[in-house]
This record gives C-alpha cells, sequence and structure tokens, in this order.
C-alpha cells in the first residue's frame, strides 16, 4: 500500500476518480445503494478485504454457530489487516443486518480503515458516530443469520453490483464508494488530484462568470491561464 497514494485519494473526489476510471474503459466502479452511515471528516481509503455471504438456510445458519472461532464472519473480522477495507458481499439485500456495533467496534480497534456493505448495519446510530468510516445500505435490525450464510473470506466478490478483488483501492465519500483496481491506484491518484486541481481553477473561473464553451473543457487560452495560476501558487 503506497503511502503516497493513499494521501492524494483520500482528498479525490469519487466523482473525479469515475471519471478517470472512464477515461481508462472501465465504467462499472460506483457501488449501487451503497452510502456513508455517519459524517465523513475525510474519504474513506484502503485496500479491499473481502467477506462473501450466499442466501442463509435455516438447518445451518444458528446462533449458537457465533461462537466458533472459525465462523467466516467472525474470522473475517478478527484477522482483518490494519489500514484495510472491510467489504462484505451482502448481495444487495438490505433486509438485515451484516454486522453491529461490537464488530464494527472490533474492526476499529484493529485498526481497520473503514467497513462498507451491500447490506443493512444494525446498532446504527452507534455506528454512524464512530471515527471508522462505514457505508451500507442502511440501518436494519435483525441479524445476519436470517437472510446470510458468509462463506469466503479475501475472495473475489461483488459489493453495490461491482467486482471488488482483494486489494482493490476502495474510496468512499458524501457520494458513496468507488472501487479502483490495484494495479491502476497509483496513476489514477496522481492524475486525480491533477483533475481536481485544474477544476478548482475552472470552478473559479465560471463562478467569475465564464461561459462553458472554452472554459469547461478548457480550450487552449484557458489551459494557459491555468499553466499561469499554478505557477503563480508555486
Amino acid at each position: 500500500m503506497n503511502a503516497t497514494t493513499v494521501a492524494l485519494l483520500k482528498r479525490v473526489s469519487t466523482a473525479t476518480l469515475t471519471t478517470q476510471l472512464f477515461k481508462r474503459g472501465l465504467r462499472n466502479v460506483f457501488m449501487q445503494g451503497v452510502r456513508p452511515l455517519g459524517g465523513l471528516a475525510e474519504n474513506l481509503v484502503g485496500p479491499a478485504y473481502t467477506l462473501r455471504n450466499i442466501p442463509a438456510r435455516e438447518d445451518i445458519d444458528r446462533v449458537e454457530g457465533f461462537a466458533n472461532p472459525e465462523h467466516p464472519q467472525r474470522k473475517a473480522v478478527e484477522n482483518a489487516p490494519a489500514g484495510h477495507v472491510m467489504v462484505i458481499d451482502c448481495r444487495g439485500d438490505p433486509r438485515v443486518a451484516s454486522a453491529g456495533e461490537i464488530l464494527a467496534t472490533r474492526l476499529m480497534v484493529r485498526g481497520a480503515a473503514g467497513l462498507v456493505s451491500d447490506g443493512g448495519l444494525r446498532d446504527s446510530a452507534s455506528i454512524a458516530a464512530m471515527a471508522m468510516p462505514v457505508f451500507c445500505s442502511g440501518p436494519s435490525a435483525p441479524l445476519n443469520l436470517v437472510q446470510h450464510h458468509a462463506v469466503d473470506i479475501n475472495v473475489p466478490i461483488a459489493c453495490g453490483g461491482v467486482a471488488v478483488y482483494p486489494g482493490d483501492m476502495i474510496v468512499g465519500d458524501a457520494d458513496g464508494v468507488v472501487v479502483v483496481p490495484a494495479h491502476l491506484a497509483d496513476e489514477i491518484a496522481v492524475e486525480g488530484a491533477a483533475q481536481e486541481e485544474m477544476e478548482a481553477f475552472l470552478l473559479t473561473r465560471i463562478q467569475q462568470g465564464a461561459t462553458l464553451p472554452g472554459t469547461y473543457p478548457p480550450n487552449e487560452a484557458t489551459r494557459a491561464a491555468y499553466a499561469a495560476w499554478k505557477a503563480g501558487r508555486s
């Protein structure tokens, strides 16, 4: 995990990242139905550490199973690497919780960068108040066993309709969550930061009355003005 990349991605919006990924031919990168549960001091950023669920079955999914330290949900939480984002595949089913306050707290204590689920979360008010960024489909009180059977840890999954491979860079802000393929993360972070710097200049021009043609996207004259503006800031 490149510290410079992480630092850059903490200040690049998911809107910018989707544009950068679109330029590289990647269109399905923004999770659907997944939003921040609480406020965000900064972007959620970290490599993906995944958990996959399949539909529950009543003869197997019982509360007593949680006592087994090998239970995949509990094992995943207990072994989540520091700095990573736990991403839970709930098949987009919001009817039940995929975790609650105790599991989220354990993740935070272990140093996880955050939690993302395309299912619900219980104890939502308490989790929303945590310092750790959390994204989900919304609050839901019933326990996971009603609908989910955890089966695989750190394998490719789907979350919010997007493919997530272990190690992919997860970035979340007020708009939602973007998945950046691991091999593109470094260049996307650099070019995304450059795009945002340019757009900060363009926004100032628009606020001052400039028209969209020639400004957004910028023509040669606007690019020259931007270069001068940037040099002046340096």
